[in-house]
């Protein structure tokens, strides 16, 4: 599922890859207006799937860290106020989601996203932040 959701540089907010126009995607955001509107190819677009976390060791998938905060919140938002929150308490935050994160190369602001971003999807129902199943070719 998280193949399909999208984050657009420069938009606040999740959106939801709805199609693919000839040179445009129609997206729509995932919140209570879905609103639908085209993003074009100058637009710095990302799934969610394709981005990762720095840690200690190697690059750990983002649906990994909204797993372990799913798991850690009981299927619930954060109990984080991410747009009030202190260093300090999104670092405990992050420490929670994630132990051995980077505290070099992860910063106060991409924390204070990924608790947005996990609150965004679990408000809207998605909450499989399993891999997807590999098909296996016979």
């Amino acid at each position: 599922m998280l193949e399909r959701i999208l984050a657009i540089s420069g938009k606040s907010g999740l959106y939801k890859l709805v199609s693919r126009g000839n040179s445009s995607l129609i997206v729509e955001t995932l919140d209570a207006q879905k609103k639908r509107m085209p993003v074009f190819g100058t637009d710095k677009v990302i799934s969610l799937a394709d981005i990762a976390m720095y840690t200690d060791e190697e690059e750990v998938p983002l649906r990994q860290v909204f797993k372990n905060i799913f798991e850690k919140e009981a299927g619930k938002k954060t109990s984080l106020d991410y747009k009030k929150a202190g260093k300090e308490e999104l670092a405990a935050f992050m420490g929670q989601a994630l132990p051995n994160y980077d505290r070099d190369r992860v910063y106060p602001a991409d924390m204070r996203k990924l608790a947005q971003w996990y609150n965004i999807l679990v408000e809207n129902g998605v909450t499989d932040f399993d891999e997807p199943a590999q098909e296996t070719a016979e």
